[in-house]
């Protein structure tokens, strides 16, 4: 009998199980439970993009695709961020499309990080940031933000953490989980910064089309970030198409082309079906993604306002559809207060430490769902914040 811990990889046994899958699941044994834990729409994808879908099958397209993806497909990437970012992308030699934009973050990661490389991670961050980094054999290093700065990367916090190590910085904004956007001012503070260093950026993009109060700003759009940036994104979050599995990654032709490499050979390519569906969704969705937007920024007023009334104080987020509410006035651990929620309650959020030791002290809730679920979410977390304090 053979003992399999001897076996595994040193770097896999170090990485801690999402802190996020474990509330999840916790709360999907339970009855009467309202979540507002996972980050993913409450929209069905539009029928247009499922149909665009179907017809695929119904003609027989379920052979692969080239590895990079459908060559109509990254066209269509091609123009969506030329209109998006004023860059123009090569559909042939800089777009690829991925599983997912997590897969696109891995295989952007492994394509430039040599062993000892050190990554900047902004926490609060990602849950998968900082593994990521781990798995391509880097090292993720922390740059923290502060809830009195709106978690807003600060320019002096980031300049202390660069070494001679330092190979890129990961931005992500808007911020899962913060919500958090960097506007244009901010970008060009941190775009000095990287020039000076010569670093890369891996800009995760993914709730991109999901701004509320100004328009948004892509690091690919600074002045000279575009040849040092990998821009990642996709289809799960402004598109309500998190199940497709779809993302893609643009880049200048030679990180394109590693990535290419590590994909051909993980992965092959992106499946058919969700390709075309996600041609209809980039080609004529601009109106459902409008649509969903709308009423993401009706529920985020809703659900911020409530947070503040009842004195768990909380800025307000300026994109995705996350609130990140301090609850330090509970004398609770973020962990303990989540626990004690969803046992007493039946509201699952998500602990803010999950996402970094700045993010003690605070939950992340998410208002992707139906307003009456989060008025009721809301009638129930005031009445247990009331029973803490």
């Amino acid at each position: 009998m053979i003992e399999p811990s001897h076996y595994l990889s040193s770097t896999v046994k170090s990485l801690k199980p999402s802190g996020i899958r474990k509330f999840f699941d916790l709360a999907s044994s339970m009855e009467g439970v309202i979540s507002l834990g996972v980050g993913e729409p409450d929209f069905v994808t539009p029928w247009n993009v499922r149909e665009a879908s179907i017809l695929s099958l119904e003609q027989g397209y379920t052979s692969y695709t080239a590895n990079a993806g459908l060559l109509e497909l990254r066209n269509e990437i091609s123009y969506y961020l030329k209109e998006k970012t004023d860059i123009t992308y090569s559909a042939k030699e800089e777009i690829l499309v991925t599983v997912g934009a997590s897969q696109a973050l891995d295989i952007a990661l492994r394509a430039i990080v040599n062993p000892g490389d050190e990554v900047i991670v902004i926490e609060p961050s990602f849950v998968a940031y900082s593994s990521l980094v781990s798995l391509a054999g880097g090292v993720p290093v922390s740059v923290q933000t502060s809830g009195e700065m709106e978690f807003k990367l600060q320019p002096s916090d980031l300049e202390k953490a660069i070494t001679k190590k330092t190979k890129a910085i990961i931005l992500c904004s808007p911020s899962n989980p913060t919500g958090t956007v960097l506007n244009k001012e901010d970008l060009e503070k941190i775009a000095s910064i990287i020039e000076k260093h010569d670093l890369l950026v891996i800009s995760d993009e993914i709730y991109a089309e999901l701004t509320y109060d100004e328009a948004y700003t892509s690091f690919v759009s600074i002045e000279g970030m575009a040849q040092r940036t990998i821009l990642v994104s996709g289809f799960s979050k402004g598109f309500a198409m998190t199940g497709w599995r779809l993302g893609y990654v643009a880049a200048q032709q030679e990180f394109l082309s590693a990535m290419l490499k590590i994909h051909q050979y993980a992965m092959m390519c992106a499946p058919t079906m969700a390709q075309y569906a996600a041609v209809e969704a980039i080609k004529n969705g601009k109106e459902d993604v409008m649509h969903m937007k709308k009423s993401y920024r009706q529920r985020r007023n809703l659900f911020v306002s409530a947070l503040n009334e009842m004195g768990l104080s909380c800025h307000v987020p300026g994109g995705a559809f996350y609130a990140f509410p301090s609850i330090q006035k509970t004398n609770l651990s973020s962990e303990e207060f989540a626990e004690e929620l969803l046992m007493e309650e039946k509201v699952a959020v998500v602990p803010g430490s999950v996402f970094g030791e700045s993010g003690e002290g605070y939950i992340r809730c998410s208002y992707a769902s139906s307003l009456e679920q989060l008025q009721e979410a809301l009638r129930r977390m005031q009445r247990f914040v009331q029973k803490k304090c």
